[in-house]
């Protein structure tokens, strides 16, 4: 891989640059981003024209810049994170419409939950969680149960790294952590009361892949009231068990005619049965 004259890869330098944009803050300047990649503003003005030339990047008329569709059209093709949720959606709207609250899909994603998909209503409870936005692990319920099925590693960046307090029932410290971690664990769940608002309690349960390993967390952000969670509990066990289901139908093994080298999954979309035939048949056929 090239390298810059200070060491850093040409890669990396494009890496950061795409990403300064957060959900939250979609739309930059050349010198904002410039800052916030921790580039000289000539380095970052090469950089962002290729990326731009590339469609990786996009330029509107009051010379700000967002991230390109062409991104959307490169993440659609892979089954870790698209295709788990076009999978998962059906799933999600069943627990959505018993629950009128928030319902969101996270994923693993250094030490932050990754939310691939969230479906509320516009009189919910307050929730931080945007689509493509990230929380990090130790305050959510999603990100606890992501962390408590992952490897020592993961759970020692989380405790090197700043442990933001959102409110007096965020965990902070080392034995807190360790402690929630080994009740998700034996519980297979987790319930945070007010660990990111005082008004909101989110609860989450593990989704698991083809090869019995957590890929997912399916949760919900609920009032911080009185009411039983074992009903939500008990609602996402269900969601996420029938997620499994169709993850492992999903999955080809090496030996099948469709699957690629090492086994792939199959294509991670859904429509009418006409129309997947269709698809296939014309996706089959070599362009004249």
């Amino acid at each position: 891989m090239a390298r810059a004259s200070d060491g850093e890869s040409v890669l990396s330098k494009h890496l950061r640059i795409l990403g300064t944009f957060e959900a939250a803050v979609p739309f930059l300047t050349l010198s904002e981003i410039a800052e916030r990649a921790g580039l000289a503003p000539s380095t970052a003005h090469r950089i962002v024209g290729e990326l731009e030339r590339e469609g990786l990047l996009e330029r509107l008329p009051d010379r700000t810049y967002r991230l390109g569709v062409r991104l959307w059209e490169l993440a659609c093709r892979t089954p870790g994170a698209l295709g788990l949720r076009e999978l998962a959606r059906p799933y999600l709207q069943a627990v959505h419409a018993r629950v009128r609250q928030h319902t969101q899909l996270g994923v693993l994603s250094d030490t932050a939950v990754l939310f691939l998909d969230r479906l509320s209503t516009r009189d919910a409870v307050v929730n931080a969680t945007l689509i493509g936005g990230r929380i990090p692990l130790h305050a959510s319920s999603s990100g606890l149960v992501l962390l408590a099925h992952s490897g020592q590693a993961v759970v020692d960046a989380v405790l090197a790294g700043p442990m933001r307090r959102y409110t007096p029932h965020t965990i902070r410290t080392e034995a807190d952590l360790y402690a929630k971690l080994r009740r998700v664990r034996a519980d297979g769940w987790a319930v945070c009361n007010g660990h990111i608002h005082e008004e909101s309690r989110g609860i989450a349960v593990p989704v698991y892949g083809a090869h019995e390993d957590v890929i997912a967390a399916i949760g919900v952000v609920v009032p911080n009231d009185d009411a039983p969670t074992l009903g939500h509990i008990e609602l996402l066990t269900r969601a996420a068990r029938e997620i499994t289901v169709a993850m492992r139908a999903a999955y080809l093994p090496t030996a099948h005619p469709a699957a690629t080298p090492g086994g792939r999954f199959r294509p991670l979309v859904t429509s009418s049965v006409r129309s997947m035939e269709y698809l296939e048949s014309i996706s089959a056929v070599a362009p004249s």
